[in-house]
């Protein structure tokens, strides 16, 4: 059987939830690699929520993505046969009730990238990824509405942590409306794209969403943040390269900033919060 890393053991998702799942994976990735007629053929990696590990059968390579079953799964395959390879990762098999899916092999991650590179990447998987999504995906305006009416209380039970000007400005700017009907990826950053054969980049790990491309382009800029030694000038290379409008894409990124930092703060996270506040501050102008 596999041996599960250490650094999958202590990611933060496991922290409250996941404990059974994880002393019955290794026997998990057997039974799958039996059911598919899958061979381990390197060490396994893994993200914040899932196991990867490199399979084959006879000449073909892939990897096996072990996560636990549920929602969760089953619309990351959605998403995943949305897109069928555009920009994306393809799936050749998928198992929801058992959290499996195998996709196809990609290689380096785009986190080894210069950040003008990686930013760039980012900016053209953004547009790459804007084909015309299904009806019934979730509208980005939508979770705006819901998401902008729990900001206010949150920022009061955590004891207004940051000033209040920042919250007013954000609940002014909330893109609560939207003409677009794009497929927009809802889980979005470099950590989830590497370098493919068919494509020189793809995106793994999706969440489909319906609306304004610029959804997550927040989280592109405060996952590398740290990388920046000039924030509005990356926030410009994404605009660029993803043909957004500047204005509608400065009000996403601090709206979802907001978000993402009262978010960070009620989950007990302690340097994302640094970042939304070095986010906002230079683009607050």
């Amino acid at each position: 059987m596999i041996s599960l890393p250490e650094s999958f053991l202590a990611m933060p998702r496991w922290w409250t939830e996941g404990g059974e799942w994880l002393r019955g994976l290794p026997a998990a990735v057997e039974r799958q690699c039996r059911e598919w007629d899958l061979s381990v053929v390197g060490a396994v990696a893994h993200g914040s929520n899932a196991l990867v590990v490199p399979v084959s059968r006879g000449a073909d390579e892939f990897v096996l993505r072990m996560s636990p079953p549920g929602s969760e799964v089953a619309e990351q395959v959605w998403a995943l046969n949305w897109w069928a390879g555009r920009g994306m990762a393809q799936l050749h098999d998928a198992d929801v009730e058992a959290g499996a899916m195998l996709l196809e092999r990609l290689s380096t991650p785009l986190t080894t990238r210069p950040i003008d590179e990686a930013v760039a990447v980012l900016g053209q998987l953004m547009r790459r990824l804007a084909v015309p999504a299904p009806e019934d995906a979730r509208s980005t305006a939508d979770i705006v509405t819901t998401r902008s009416a729990e900001l206010e209380p949150q920022w009061e039970r955590l004891g207004r942590p940051f000033d209040a000007a920042i919250l007013r400005e954000a609940l002014a700017v909330a893109p609560s409306e939207t003409t677009s009907t794009l497929a927009v990826n809802g889980d979005f950053h470099s950590g989830q794209v590497l370098a493919g054969h068919r494509e020189q980049w793809l995106t793994v790990d999706p969440v489909l969403f319906r609306g304004d491309i610029e959804y997550d382009l927040g989280r592109v800029l405060w996952w590398d943040l740290d990388k920046m030694d000039d924030i509005v000038r990356y926030f410009d290379i994404a605009v660029t390269e993803a043909a957004l409008d500047r204005d509608r894409a400065r009000d996403w990124v601090l709206w979802r900033t907001v978000d993402y930092w009262l978010w960070g703060l009620g989950a007990g996270l302690t340097e994302d919060p640094v970042r939304c506040a070095r986010l906002v501050t230079a683009l607050g102008s």
